[in-house]
This record gives structure tokens, C-alpha cells and sequence, in this order.
């Protein structure tokens, strides 16, 4: 779902843009790049751990507080309340930025009219994740969603995949796994034989020196029609 069929981090810099401006007096007189490279780097560090990537999927708000409050100690401002004002004000934000992919859901509907049976594997809390899917009308397009927090296990964990398959009533290789991460929603689900298409939504092309090979990459779902 998120960078998939909502767009959840495209307006990430502009977010922090408008968090600094609103904090600067409270800031001590940071230097904005300064700011947002500190921000960049602590995100970085605490969601390339995959132990810190589950704890932190699971509470958003307490990770953004944790690696702001990092960035700015780095930054010489170790003050926790001015951390964790100024991160809550940017999920908010955020929150408030999310949009449908264009095409997104043109696309949804397409492909159910043409029978093709969906369904919607997502990270994250049931909280979370249902106020999306209620927000954009999401549910209507799947037969069937998995939640990591409603099944208690999520991407990469091949049982997450096996579930959606048996629930869709389809083999590994009648089924694609179509999302922005690579190795979650690609590489995790080829080793079952389900056919991977990646969604390289900031046009980068695969990282260098990556193995990992998509049995196809789009820059949206959009294009899968």
C-alpha cells in the first residue's frame, strides 16, 4: 500500500521544510540543511536494522521521536521536549500530505474488471493501516488484505505470502508480487516463484552492485495495464 498505491513519503522534505520553520526559535539557531542531513541520517541508521525497522513500523510516532531527538543531540541540542513536539508535528504533517498514486486506483479498477483477483499485503499496525485504507476507499479493490498487526506476522516472513496465496486460491506461479521495497515485495516473494514486480518510485534504478533482479520494474502501478 504505502508507495505503492498511496504516496506516504513524497512530501517527507517539504514535511520537515514546514517543521522547521514553525520550530526555528526553538531550535537554537540550526542551520536548516544542517537539520535536515542530521534527520536524514539518523532515519537512515534506525530503519536499516531490521530488528529497529519492527519495533518502529509498530510505533511511527515513538521512532520519529527517537531519531529526531538523536539528530538534534548530534547537533549539539540535546533537548527530548523539543524533540518530540517537533517530530509529532511532522507526522501530523505528514499524515495529512498522503495522496493516491495518480493512476492508482484507475489501475485497481482495471484489473478487477478484467478478473484479476488482489490482494493487499501492508506492514504495520491495524490502526495505522486501516485509517489509510478507510481514508482512500482502498478496501473495495481487494478480496483480501493482510495487516501485520491484525495476522501477527508481516513482509518478509514467507508465511505472510503463503497466506495471500492460499487465500486467493492460486499457485506461486500464477500470482505477482507488485511494491516499492525490494526485498520485500520482490525478492522475498520470488523464492517462493511468485513473479516480482518492483515499483522504483524515485527512478534510481536498482542499487549498485544488488544481485536482485525484478522479473520487472515500473515507476508506478499505473503503468501495469
Amino acid at each position: 500500500m504505502d508507495d505503492t498505491v498511496l504516496d506516504t513519503s513524497g512530501a517527507r522534505e517539504h514535511c520537515w521544510g514546514d517543521v522547521y520553520a514553525e520550530a526555528a526559535g526553538r531550535l537554537g539557531g540550526l542551520e536548516w540543511g544542517a537539520f535536515l542531513d542530521a534527520i536524514t541520517r539518523k532515519e537512515r541508521w534506525f530503519w536499516s536494522d531490521e530488528a529497529r525497522h519492527l519495533r518502529g513500523r509498530m510505533d511511527l510516532r515513538a521512532a520519529c521521536r527517537e531519531t529526531t531527538h538523536a539528530a538534534l543531540v548530534e547537533l549539539g541540542l540535546d533537548r527530548p521536549d523539543v524533540a518530540a513536539a517537533i517530530s509529532d508535528r511532522y507526522r501530523d504533517l505528514r499524515e495529512r500530505r498522503f495522496r493516491v498514486v495518480p493512476g492508482a486506483l484507475e489501475t485497481l479498477e482495471r484489473l478487477g474488471r478484467r478478473g484479476v483477483r488482489l490482494a493487499m499485503v501492508t506492514n504495520g499496525t491495524a490502526a495505522d493501516q486501516r485509517r489509510k485504507i478507510e481514508r482512500f476507499g482502498l478496501a473495495r479493490y481487494f478480496a483480501h488484505i493482510f495487516i501485520e498487526g491484525e495476522v501477527g506476522v508481516g513482509k518478509p516472513h514467507q508465511r505472510v505470502y503463503e497466506s495471500a496465496l492460499a487465500a486467493l486460491g492460486c499457485s506461486p506461479a500464477e500470482a505477482w508480487s507488485i511494491g516499492d521495497n525490494l526485498e520485500w515485495d520482490v525478492v522475498a516473494p520470488q523464492r517462493l516463484g511468485v513473479y516480482g514486480i518492483w515499483v522504483d518510485v524515485r527512478g534510481r534504478g536498482l542499487p549498485p552492485g544488488t544481485p536482485d533482479r525484478p522479473d520487472r520494474i515500473v515507476r508506478s502501478i499505473a503503468e501495469l495495464p
